[in-house]
């Protein structure tokens, strides 16, 4: 897969994570009809500047876009958002407990 696919892959991966089509996303960001299909498929690529008003939109950062193994960034966003709201105890009680999931 060359980087332009991954990038179209991703890109559409994250539009349908937000529940939103492509149509719809480009009116929003103020572009035309067929941008964010034209990206999904090939045709085209952001200006970095598109690029960056992307990520806004699905309110993730630059870096977190090219996280291709993070599927759900703003989720990941979120738990962290409210990890730091926590008490270094509650902290470990929490980590304790995810780890009984994931060993």
């Amino acid at each position: 897969m060359t980087n332009k696919e991954a990038f179209a892959l991703r890109l559409s991966k994250l539009r349908i994570k937000k529940d939103i089509s492509a149509r719809d996303m480009s009116l929003t960001l103020g572009q035309s009809p067929a941008y964010i299909n034209n990206i999904e498929t090939g045709l085209a690529l952001p200006s970095m500047n598109s690029f960056f008003n992307i990520c806004d939109f699905l309110e993730i950062t630059p870096q977190e876009f090219f996280n291709y193994d993070n599927e759900d960034p703003k989720l990941k966003n979120t738990l962290y958002s409210e990890f730091d709201n926590l008490t270094p105890s509650q902290m470990q009680n929490l980590t304790s407990f995810i780890k009984s999931f994931t060993h």
